[in-house]
């Protein structure tokens, strides 16, 4: 395989095909519309990862740039993992000038702990003080 390219410059990122995963494919934003794609994208930092100028991978934090960060729609696409993708993505995530002094940067995630650990991710240190006001029906028209 090729060298697998990583950047923050959003310019590069392929919108339709992020959007395409996240509705379609993605177990957390089924129906989301490509409006509050580039809202998010634009309000984020993000990276992404690229093989010979193809999109091969996606992430984005959704933080303060101070205090706090949350990282999510961690995709790699199917064709491209078992390739190290995710852990490069990570690692660009964790040397990012935006989330380097942060306190906490937090994460949900239901198959990837394993990943995850090896960048110092934990369980919640204090889950009873931590709320969520979830709407799953959100993106259904």
């Amino acid at each position: 395989m090729n060298e697998i390219i990583i950047s923050d410059n959003k310019a590069l990122l392929n919108i339709e095909k992020i959007h395409c995963f996240l509705t379609e494919s993605s177990t957390w934003a089924q129906g989301i519309s490509l409006k509050t794609v580039l809202n998010s994208i634009e309000h984020s930092v993000c990276i992404g990862a690229y093989l010979n100028d193809v999109q091969v991978g996606f992430c984005r934090v959704i933080t303060d740039r101070a205090t706090f960060g949350n990282l999510v729609d961690v995709i790699v696409w199917p064709e491209f993992r078992g390739n190290g993708i995710s852990k490069l993505l990570m690692q660009a995530v964790i040397d990012h000038d935006s989330v380097k002094g942060i306190r906490r940067l937090t994460l949900a995630t239901s198959n990837a702990h394993g990943l995850y650990q090896k960048f110092g991710f934990t369980s919640l240190s204090k889950p009873d003080t931590f709320m969520e006001r979830y709407d799953p029906y959100v993106y259904k028209v």
